[in-house]
This record gives C-alpha cells, structure tokens and sequence, in this order.
C-alpha cells in the first residue's frame, strides 16, 4: 500500500510504502504531464536506489534526490508507523 506524502505546487505526487522487513521503503513520484500522461519514478530508501524513470530530467531527479534527502528520517519515520498500525 502506498501512503500520500507530500503534493507539490506543479502537483507533483510524492507517496510512500510502508517499511519492507529489510527496512527499504519505496518512494513513488508522479508528475501529471499533458504531452506524456505522467512523469514517474521509483526510488528506494534508505540507499536511494532510482528505478523506472520515465519523462523526468537528470536536472528534476536531482532535485527529488535533494528533497527526498532532507526528508528520508520522515518518511522513514511514517512508513515504520504505517506497517504497525
């Protein structure tokens, strides 16, 4: 299950998965596009492991790396409580 996180204002969706037992989360971001559907990627915490990147620029990814960065003990933090509840 995937857990909203964050919505940017191009609203750009940020979600996350509840804690796997090796202690990853899978992060999602999705950006709606008018000439592609939607921009998606995939990456994996806490070793920001980056999958399935499609429509984004090496120049946005490293801006979702910086943002996910300054918020990796959150959403850490969420996705643990998430998988007790």
């Amino acid at each position: 299950m995937m857990y909203p996180f964050l919505t940017l204002a191009d609203e750009t969706e940020i979600t996350y998965s509840e804690m796997k037992s090796d202690g990853t989360v899978k992060v999602y971001i999705e950006t709606p596009d008018e000439h592609d559907g939607f921009h998606n990627a995939v990456c994996w915490l806490p070793k920001y492991r980056w999958e399935e990147i499609h429509g984004y620029s090496d120049e946005e990814i490293e801006g979702y790396k910086g943002l996910l960065k300054n918020n990796v003990n959150l959403i850490k933090e969420l996705s643990n409580k998430d998988c007790n509840v």
